[in-house]
């Protein structure tokens, strides 16, 4: 019996990985379709954030199963329990990408980005990638490194996050009414997957140690 229970864990885990994985995916296309303009990769992330609904269904699904029929305790609660809250959020870091990569369909053949802020957006995206990247290194591995280099990343897209402020604010833009609010939309959504990310980062810091941070995506 318990080797059974041990397997689903595992499974739990596995099908983590998986769902980080399609996200991965989902943030480096929807940036790039929102950078170049790419109509059909935006499209493409849209269609695919169902796969990354339907992954978080079936994972929450077989959690409540593994509470109702196992009734765990201790480290195994702590497991499943977990396994929960980081599907919920790996399934909205999906959804930001494709957020993102509305934005970017809403305003095909234009540019959503501002020339002005191409560059702020590039540094934004590649940090975004890097979280994503490091979530599924965290989840397959639970490696306590990779989790910090989870919270510098966050760290920086706040900064990125800021300077968007600053240079909407300044007296040298002029963009149009779209472009800023589209500037202000985009900007949030990829403060926010850092945040997600961090969240994720600290529920594994939890399930190693015992020690938990808190979720910076609680109260925002």
């Amino acid at each position: 019996m318990r080797e059974i229970f041990d397997a689903e864990l595992k499974q739990l885990g596995d099908d983590l990985v998986a769902m980080s994985r399609r996200v991965e995916h989902a943030i480096a296309a929807a940036g790039e379709a929102l950078l170049t303009q790419d109509l059909a990769l935006a499209e493409s992330v849209i269609a695919d954030d169902l796969a990354i609904d339907a992954l978080e269904r079936d994972l929450d699904e077989r959690c409540v199963l593994l509470l109702a029929q196992q009734q765990p305790v201790a480290t195994d609660l702590r497991v499943v329990v977990s396994a929960l809250r980081m599907s919920a959020t790996l399934e909205r870091m999906g959804d930001l990408a494709r957020h993102v990569a509305q934005v970017a369909r809403a305003r095909y053949p234009r540019a959503a980005i501002d020339p002005a802020l191409v560059g702020v957006f590039t540094e934004m995206n590649d940090a975004a990638r890097r979280v994503a990247q490091r979530t599924t290194q965290v989840l397959t591995t639970h490696d306590l490194a990779e989790a910090e280099g989870i919270e510098r990343d966050d760290d920086l897209l706040d900064s990125l996050h800021e300077e968007t402020f600053r240079s909407l604010l300044g007296p040298s833009w002029n963009g149009t009414a779209q472009q800023t609010i589209d500037v202000t939309l985009v900007g949030r959504y990829y403060e926010r997957f850092g945040d997600h990310a961090v969240s994720i980062a600290r529920r594994i810091v939890y399930l190693v140690t015992g020690e938990f941070a808190g979720d910076p995506t609680a109260t925002r």
